[in-house]
C-alpha cells in the first residue's frame, strides 16, 4: 500500500449555485481562496484553504442535472457533513446568521472542553463548526 503524502485531506463540492456558494465560504466561513481553476472537460474549480486541506467549491459545464439528497446526517448515507475547526464558534455562528444562513443545529457542548454547531451552506451541505476550549 502506497503512505500517505499529505496530512490533510481535500474535498469537494459540485454545485450548480456558485455565486451563493463562493459568497458563503469567502464573506462567511472566511476561507481564503487558494486557487482558481480551469476544469478539464468544462467549468471551474475554487480553491479554498483550511489548514493544510483544501475546501474545493466546482461548478462543471455542462452542469450536473441531479442534486443530493437533502437532510445532513440523517437524510442519506455518504458523506453528509465536514468538520471545520474554529477559535471563536459564537462569532462564526454569528456571521452565518447574519447572513441568512441557516443553523441546522445550534452550539451545544457534546463533550467537556468542545462545542459544536452546524451550519448549512447554499446548497444545503452541512458544515460542522466545532471549538476545542
Amino acid at each position: 500500500m502506497s503512505e500517505i503524502q499529505k496530512a490533510a485531506i481535500d474535498i469537494g463540492i459540485v454545485t450548480n449555485n456558485l455565486e451563493a456558494m463562493l459568497a458563503f465560504y469567502t464573506d462567511v466561513l472566511a476561507l481564503p481562496i487558494e486557487a482558481v481553476i480551469d476544469m478539464p472537460g468544462g467549468g471551474v474549480m475554487h480553491r479554498f484553504k483550511v489548514g493544510d486541506s483544501i475546501v474545493k467549491v466546482i461548478a462543471t459545464d455542462p452542469a450536473p442535472q441531479t442534486s443530493a439528497v437533502p437532510g445532513g446526517i440523517r437524510g442519506a448515507t455518504g458523506y453528509r457533513y465536514w468538520t471545520l475547526h474554529v477559535t471563536d464558534l459564537q462569532a462564526a455562528l454569528n456571521n452565518v446568521e447574519q447572513a441568512g444562513h441557516k443553523v441546522v443545529v445550534p452550539q451545544k457542548t457534546i463533550r467537556s472542553g468542545v462545542d459544536i454547531a452546524i451550519v448549512a451552506d447554499p446548497d444545503g451541505n452541512w458544515v460542522e463548526l466545532l471549538n476545542n476550549y
